[in-house]
């Protein structure tokens, strides 16, 4: 953990920053154009060289021979320690708590880096944890990366890897789309992968595959704690894994090596008994789970599977569950681990470590006590007889309106919504599995038999290399393109808004149905009127030879060759593991360089794609005086509307222009208009928030965001909040937050407030102005007050609560939590071999 800042230590804390600022980075410095690569250490000129993937698999004794690419491994050692370290840990808990320990606390608890006098109040008290991973994709690593490099050191503290998956758009299929990101993004790729080798990181390059399938298939293992800057890392919880999405900001800790903090979640409790039959699936569970909790139900919570049902599921199939788990809110999701994980590991090339962990098998599975009396326990439970789940679809606009797929033809018919299917794709990290795509193949073969064809257009998008490499050998990829399908590269592409669309115009209302996470509005296709739907692979195949929500693919008929009618049967249970291994393992993968010295890291004075970043500069009483509300948002404020993806994705390196879409995707409760507000100093209307935010900081003016319910929930991305934090936000106050965007927001330096009245969110009018008293008093039991002066003159004052606990303050006292770890850290950037560019003002 970072320690707080004294009180003698605030004073001088802004010269400080500057002083330290100017030992690090020579304004009149021209620094040379190159930067080394991590093969052999060889110099290459960075100005417009392209970036070739790697041809062939990196062999696991090229890696046994670094050891610094062996730090990034799972070993068996590794684990070993980090299961002794538990035990220890577990006997301390076990005498403070003296009763029985679900699995979720066995693996939180057993990481606390202090646990005898750890507080352990569920919902209230903050725990430092000890991480044993930290994993970044290509978008969220280019701020995490520029972060740590602010952070002084030589080589990062645990293992680490980035996976090139965010910025492959698909459009024209997998070899022209990765092609032309090979060209767009060559500057990034050249900045991560020489990063990557300098500071002992793993690097995946572009084509390699999703982070978490990719993660899933060769380090995650049972018990660990493991954090990452994407959403959905909890998809590791299928492996028994305390996985937690983040910031790239706690990333940075983690990889400096401090302890990281997360609220002591409470505890959800779902009991799966019986066995999914017919067309039901994995995905069908967690689709039922965000009916039931919502897309907020979570918030807070670690939900926890249990019951005799666990055991029918594969790994991977858990790990869809878990995966979806961050689109109902919640902290994590985890499974026991069982002989099946014990098989995947085995099929993973992992043996060691699946014999080590059988070995430790009550640290991966919850007291017997648990199970029999799960009402002692969690704080809410959840029944779930799998035998009687029947095939969900949810949406549109949000991942918890569910719909029984016999039902869907008449809610559409009833709601208006588009019946004709524009699209229907397959993939993302949620459902691209090997058996994922052996049931979405043997809906197709069924077609082929009865001559039938796709009457939607139908994307594919593969897991991995490796995945891509065995469904390819086995067959699956050649049924799926036998009813025309269209494989894409191995990427998120259309999940995360990477899609370009040719066949529909913005604004023009369509209903594509995905086997994807995540379907706000415009999150696909940056369309804020089409209709996403949300369902297994199977069933979007399903609906994808159908072509029409009026039909119900699972039990109506459908047309074949030459107009002959036919039905589809449910597919039969398939093995998930391939009976002839897998191929293809590590294909793209570049382990760290062997020599550190060997590479520099540049960051071009000229780049549009990536910034050297400054370090934030500490509040001053005086700025949080008469500060204008810059927006005030109404409804679902998700990070997409915060910071909005698609053809932003290029600037996440930059924060300068990627701050320019800030907010673009928000309601203004005040106007009903999207991504812009009034300027009360010019009094101009409907003018984009970004502008405003600029002109208020060209003023010298600190600003506030009001914000709605579950502000922020969504990806992990932290750019919706260093955007804010860039352009002059001291403060965000919401009815309630999303989790991982609260942290974000402390760890930038802006203060997250919620409203003690939730009502008192409608007291706010346009042209409002606020003031935040004795922030210089904060503490963590102290509300604060809001002195709102509104457009009329009259004043009133409104208590806010916030969650801050005295290292959140001191985040927010130094200007954010990266200030804090450059001044423990007394080396400068230049001493550690990173040659950077003059910063732009913060």
């Amino acid at each position: 953990m970072i320690q707080p800042l004294k009180h003698a230590q605030k004073a001088t804390l802004r010269h400080n920053f500057r002083m330290v600022e100017r030992s690090h980075i020579s304004n009149n410095s021209t620094p040379k154009n190159f930067m080394a690569q991590a093969t052999n250490g060889v110099t290459l000129p960075i100005a417009n060289q392209p970036f070739f993937v790697e041809p062939t698999a990196v062999e696991m004794s090229e890696i046994r021979s670094n050891p610094r690419a062996m730090f990034v491994e799972t070993t068996r050692d590794f684990a070993a320690g980090i299961y002794k370290r538990m035990e220890e840990t577990l006997a301390v808990i076990r005498k403070r708590l003296n009763r029985p320990l679900t699995l979720a606390e066995k693996i939180v608890y057993g990481h606390l880096a202090d646990p005898q006098s750890q507080d352990l109040t569920r919902g209230k008290s903050f725990l430092a944890l000890k991480v044993d991973r930290v994993i970044m994709q290509d978008a969220t690593a280019q701020m995490a990366i520029l972060q740590f490099m602010q952070a002084q050191r030589d080589m990062v503290a645990v293992p680490s890897s980035v996976h090139c998956d965010h910025l492959i758009q698909a459009y024209q299929g997998a070899t022209s789309d990765l092609n032309k990101a090979l060209d767009t993004n060559s500057e990034v790729y050249h900045f991560l992968k020489a990063a990557c080798a300098k500071y002992g990181i793993g690097f995946w390059g572009p084509g390699s595959g999703i982070i978490h399938q990719v993660v899933l298939e060769n380090y995650a293992f049972p018990g660990g704690l493991i954090i990452g800057s994407d959403s959905h890392t909890p998809n590791m919880g299928g492996l028994s894994m305390i996985a937690i999405g983040v910031g790239g900001a706690d990333t940075v800790d983690a990889m400096a090596g401090f302890s990281w903090e997360v609220l002591n979640p409470k505890l959800v409790g779902v009991k799966l008994t019986g066995e999914l039959s017919g067309w039901a699936a994995p995905k069908d569970i967690i689709l039922h789970v965000a009916e039931k909790l919502t897309v907020k139900g979570g918030t807070n919570r670690i939900i926890e599977y249990f019951g005799p049902g666990c055991k029918t599921l594969s790994t991977t199939g858990k790990g869809t569950v878990t995966n979806m788990g961050a689109e109902i809110g919640a902290t994590t999701s985890v499974f026991p681990f069982d002989d099946n994980g014990v098989l995947y590991m085995n099929a993973t090339d992992r043996k060691e470590l699946a014999e080590l962990a059988k070995q430790h098998m009550d640290l991966f599975t919850a007291d017997a006590d648990v199970e029999a009396n799960p009402e002692m326990y969690f704080d809410e439970i959840l029944e779930i007889d799998l035998s009687k789940l029947e095939p969900l679809i949810n949406g549109p606009f949000t991942p918890d309106l569910a719909h029984a797929v016999s039902n869907l033809a008449a809610d559409a018919k009833a709601n208006d919504y588009p019946m004709k299917i524009s699209t229907t794709l397959v993939g993302s990290c949620t459902n691209s599995s090997y058996e994922d795509l052996t049931r979405a193949a043997q809906i197709a073969e069924q077609a082929i038999a009865h001559g039938g064809k796709a009457k939607s257009p139908l994307m594919i998008n593969p897991g991995s290399a490796l995945i891509r490499n065995t469904v390819d050998r086995d067959g699956q990829l050649k049924s799926l393109e036998g009813i025309g399908a269209e494989i894409l590269s191995n990427a998120c592409g259309p999940c995360i808004g990477q899609w370009k669309r040719d066949d529909v115009k913005k604004g023009e209302r369509n209903t594509i149905i995905n086997s994807f996470n995540r379907n706000f509005p415009g999150r696909n296709d940056a369309n804020p009127a089409t209709l996403a739907f949300v369902a297994s692979p199977e069933v979007v195949i399903a609906y994808a030879l159908a072509g029409d929500l009026s039909v119900n693919p699972l039990k109506d008929e459908l047309e074949g060759k030459d107009g002959k009618k036919y039905r589809l049967q449910p597919p039969p249970k398939v093995d998930p593991l391939p009976k002839n291994g897998y191929i293809g393992r590590r294909i793209g993968y570049v382990p760290p360089a062997a020599n550190a010295k060997s590479t520099s890291v540049n960051v071009p004075p000229t780049s549009d794609r990536l910034q050297v970043l400054e370090p934030f500069q500490p509040m001053v009483d005086a700025e949080t005086a008469n500060m204008p509300v810059l927006i005030k948002t109404k409804g679902k404020t998700t990070t997409d509307h915060i910071s909005p993806a698609g053809a932003w994705l290029k600037y996440r390196g930059h924060l300068d222009k990627i701050s320019d879409n800030m907010l673009t995707g928000a309601i203004n409760a005040w106007s009903g208009g999207t991504g812009t507000t009034t300027n009360i100093f010019t009094h101009e209307t409907n003018v984009a928030v970004p502008a405003v935010a600029r002109d208020y900081k060209a003023r010298g003016k600190r600003w506030v965001i009001v914000g709605d319910e579950n502000y922020g929930e969504g990806s992990s991305r932290e750019h919706a909040a260093m955007s804010p934090r860039y352009l002059g936000c001291l403060a965000v106050i919401a009815r309630s937050f999303a989790r991982i965007h609260e942290s974000n927001l402390k760890k930038q330096g802006i203060l997250p407030l919620t409203f003690i009245n939730s009502a008192d969110y409608d007291k706010i009018k346009e042209g409002d102005t606020v003031s935040l008293e004795y922030l210089h008093e904060l503490d963590p039991v102290r509300t604060v007050n809001m002195k709102v002066t509104h457009v009329d003159g009259t004043v009133e004052i409104i208590p806010l609560a916030h969650t801050m606990n005295m290292e959140h303050i001191a985040w927010f006292e130094a200007g954010s939590a990266l200030n804090l770890i450059r001044l423990h850290s007394g080396e400068g950037a230049l001493k550690n071999g990173v040659e950077t560019q003059p910063p732009v003002a913060a």
